[in-house]
């Protein structure tokens, strides 16, 4: 049975802006590096999965670390939820129609960690009871606006480890209760 957990950067004031805050430190990017590999799939919402696609084409100014990710990327099976698109890249799926329904059956088919991809997918998710985890990557930085973490009231949650990832990034899991 796999596990859906949420994940992302995060400002001190709550906000996930990819452009905003300060790009990761190599030791922070290389732990993503390292999760990505390891994930059974990503689930991704249309926007976040867009964005994504950007590591379908090497770049050259890409170093090892980046080219590695984008190995670990591809490799990982994706799953998308989108109302609009009609088509996605290679190793995704097009999810459409019963969200719930699709979600519990991967959890339930699929071994090892999901990732949830974007704050209004996780949003929808959260609404649903489906994510196992909660992952915040704090940031010192605040940004004072961009897309919240929690796109709504967050559920009640209990911290269940902390790691710190770099000087300056700490990883705060939490579980609902």
């Amino acid at each position: 049975m796999a596990k859906l957990f949420f994940g992302m950067n995060q400002s001190l004031d709550g906000y996930v802006d990819h452009m905003a805050m300060q790009p990761p430190s190599p030791k922070l990017f290389r732990h993503f590096v390292e999760q990505t590999d390891g994930l059974a799939g990503s689930l991704y919402g249309r926007h976040l999965y867009e964005l994504m696609r950007y590591w379908d084409q090497d770049q050259p100014d890409w170093d090892a670390d980046h080219h590695a990710f984008a190995v670990a990327w591809r490799k990982s099976p994706k799953w998308v939820v989108s109302r609009t698109l009609n088509a996605v890249g290679p190793n995704a799926t097009l999810v459409q129609g019963d969200l719930a329904g699709e979600v519990r059956r991967l959890k339930a088919e699929v071994h090892g960690e999901i990732e949830v991809g974007g704050p209004k997918l996780a949003h929808s998710l959260t609404e649903l009871g489906l994510i196992d985890e909660y992952r915040i990557y704090l940031h010192p930085e605040v940004l004072g606006k961009g897309t919240p973490f929690f796109a709504a009231a967050r559920p009640p949650l209990r911290l269940a480890g902390s790691e710190q990832i770099d000087d300056n990034v700490m990883r705060l899991s939490y579980v609902p209760t």
